[in-house]
Formats: structure tokens, C-alpha cells, sequence
């Protein structure tokens, strides 16, 4: 699957985030060295991300998976805390607590191994879910793809631990 800057804008219009042409070089494409980006990634725009705070616009394409991780403490620092606020079509989430023994959506079958945590939050446009520090993690898109807006205290990425060695 090759993915443009321009796919990823469709999905901010489709939400009705506006981007200036400045904003839109600097969109993220992110297969996590997989190089399955149909399956396995995401696309981001950072709108800051300071030593007190961060802020990003996530897009999923359809049925697209974001790898489970977790932010751990940094530098005296918790980790960071992150809330998801859905702004266009659905997003599952997955994190650490009670199983949803009937999960809605599944991983891609052939890396579910690199996936531990079941408790389900469903996101449509309007909803949003604070994830605690340093707590595993994973989400995916609906059929229609998702388009997520992240508030979170400093994102630190390159200290990010993925269940999945191969990240």
C-alpha cells in the first residue's frame, strides 16, 4: 500500500480539521519498519509537543492497526498520560483491565502474538478515553477509517516499549 500526504489530508477534511500547507509537510507516515502500513501503522501531524504538553491529529485507514505499546516513565517523568478524542469514524481501543471476551475487532492474524491487551473502548465522533501513563495499549480503525486527536503530556516516542520485538 503506498500512502500519500494527500490520502492522510482526505482524512483530516473528511473531519473538518483544516492544515496549513506548512502543517500538511509535516505529516508523519509511520509502518514501524514493518512495511505493512495497510495493517500495521499510522499517520500524525504534531500540532506541538513541549516539556509540559503535546498535541497530534491521528489517521487510521480503514481497519488499520497502531501496534500495542505503552509510554513509560522518562526522566523522573510518569510517562506520558494521553486522551483520545474521536473526530471521524470509529476507533477501537484497547487497553490494560478486564477482558472483553468478545472483542469487535481483531489485530491482523498472522501478528496477534504481538497483542496482550483485550479490554475494548469503542470511540465514535465526539467521544474520548484518557489512557493512564506507562499503560499498554493498541487501537484500530473501523471500516470507514478514524481520525483521532491526541492531548497528552510530553510525547517522548523514541522511548516507547511495543510488545512486538521487531519494532
Amino acid at each position: 500500500m503506498k500512502v500519500t500526504k494527500e490520502d492522510v489530508i482526505e482524512y483530516y477534511e473528511k473531519a473538518g480539521i483544516v492544515l496549513s500547507d506548512a502543517d500538511k509537510e509535516n505529516i508523519q507516515i509511520m509502518d514501524y519498519g514493518l512495511n505493512k502500513l495497510n495493517k500495521l501503522g499510522l499517520q500524525l501531524f504534531v500540532y506541538v509537543n513541549t516539556d509540559r504538553y503535546c498535541a497530534k491529529e491521528l489517521v487510521l485507514f480503514p481497519e488499520q492497526t497502531c501496534p500495542e505499546h505503552r509510554h513509560p516513565p522518562v526522566d523522573g517523568q510518569k510517562g506520558k498520560e494521553e486522551t483520545f478524542r474521536c473526530r471521524y469514524g470509529k476507533v477501537y481501543l484497547y487497553v490494560e483491565g478486564e477482558k472483553t471476551e468478545v472483542p469487535a475487532v481483531m489485530p491482523p492474524h498472522e501478528d496477534i502474538e504481538h497483542f496482550t491487551v483485550w479490554h475494548e473502548i469503542q470511540l465514535t465522533p465526539g467521544e474520548q478515553y484518557t489512557i493512564p501513563p506507562d499503560t499498554k495499549h493498541w487501537f484500530k480503525a473501523g471500516i470507514e477509517g478514524a481520525v483521532v486527536t491526541e492531548f497528552s503530556s510530553t510525547s517522548t516516542d523514541d522511548h516507547d516499549v511495543f510488545t512486538d520485538p521487531r519494532i
